[in-house]
């Protein structure tokens, strides 16, 4: 598939995101789209075909087998995402920091960060919503009001959440020039070697499994700098990572990727038979956001938080000390 353009356009009455680029193999339309739009899910691209949005050299086409050929022109119109509006929901929240322009959370493992189809409601921006009340509301979108970055549902630790337009935008500059920083702790199976040292590894959808992501040529840059805390003989160890770059799952797949997944991940991890399934187990994966930095928007002040690793990850820390 050739260079992929961005543009817009109209397909009914929304505004679309459209899609183009030259087909270079023969293939189904939704594989050919598949390989080349790694964001998209084939189901996905499938759906959006069946409902006319794909083309072939300008032509409009509804099925999802179409054969393409080398050469032709290829769109697809994605729409955009129907706004979630989220309400207010009392649940409990763990402030680390709190003013006028932001507030810093320790998420616990097990919260969503937004509603998304399968959690419309229980999450942190609910959460959000009934602490700040509606001063939030609207600031980043409608759908994700006040969130800046996000954490995976079953990584726990800090995150910062703007309260103005101003804080929001400030933030978001401080991801893209790397100013704000974030450091994770992991305990994972086996011991790294160098005991530390960075992965430098692009990102992108895995071609086997497209629920995952992989360290694949072609994809997104992605650089983790880790170094080893301290090990439990050679079957597990407990790293600090640091972020250079903020990939989809990006420590899990570094991590895996070097052969020392993340314990407890369901798409990434595996058991080490030889230290006992019982003991090299947790609920999720063992990856906490530990320390979070950043410049505040307004008194241009660095800010530093930190957060111990949660019970869970601590009592895995004891079993595994008992290895011999």
């Amino acid at each position: 598939m050739g260079d992929l353009e961005n543009g817009t356009g109209t397909v009914g009455a929304s505004a679309d995101r459209v899609l183009s680029a030259t087909a270079e193999t023969t293939g189904r339309l939704d594989k050919v789209l598949a390989d080349a739009l790694p964001d998209l899910t084939r189901s996905r691209l499938k759906a959006l075909i069946e409902d006319g949005r794909a083309t072939i050299d300008g032509g409009t086409v509804r099925d999802p087998s179409a054969r393409v050929k080398p050469g032709q022109s290829l769109t697809v119109a994605v729409p955009p995402a129907a706004p979630a509006k989220a309400e207010p929901q009392a649940i409990p929240l763990d402030i680390v920091y709190e003013d006028d322009w932001l507030l810093v959370v320790n998420k616990p493992a097990g919260l969503v960060v937004h509603p998304a189809p399968g959690n419309r409601d229980g999450t942190l921006v609910n959460a959000l919503l009934a602490h700040c009340g509606a001063s939030l509301s609207g600031i980043g979108g409608v759908a994700r009001p006040g969130i800046v970055h996000r954490l995976d549902k079953d990584t726990s630790g800090l995150m910062v959440v703007a309260k103005t337009d101003a804080a929001h935008v400030a933030l978001k500059a401080q991801f893209l020039d790397r100013s704000l920083t974030r450091t994770y702790w992991a305990l994972a199976h086996g011991v790294p070697w160098p005991r530390q040292g960075s992965i430098d590894a692009p990102i992108g959808r895995s071609p086997r499994n497209r629920k995952k992501m992989a360290a694949v040529a072609g994809g997104r840059s992605a650089l983790t700098n880790y170094q080893t805390i301290t090990t439990f003989s050679r079957c597990a160890s407990l790293l600090e990572c640091r972020l250079q770059t903020g990939r989809t799952h990006q420590i899990r797949v570094h991590l895996a990727s070097i052969g020392h997944p993340v314990i407890g991940d369901p798409l990434y991890g595996r058991t080490n038979k030889r230290a006992g399934a019982e003991t090299l187990t947790l609920e999720r994966q063992a990856l906490h956001a530990k320390i979070l930095s950043f410049i505040h928007p307004s008194t241009q002040q660095r800010m530093r938080f930190e957060v111990d690793i949660p019970n869970d990850m601590k009592a895995l820390v004891t079993k595994l000390e008992l290895i011999q």
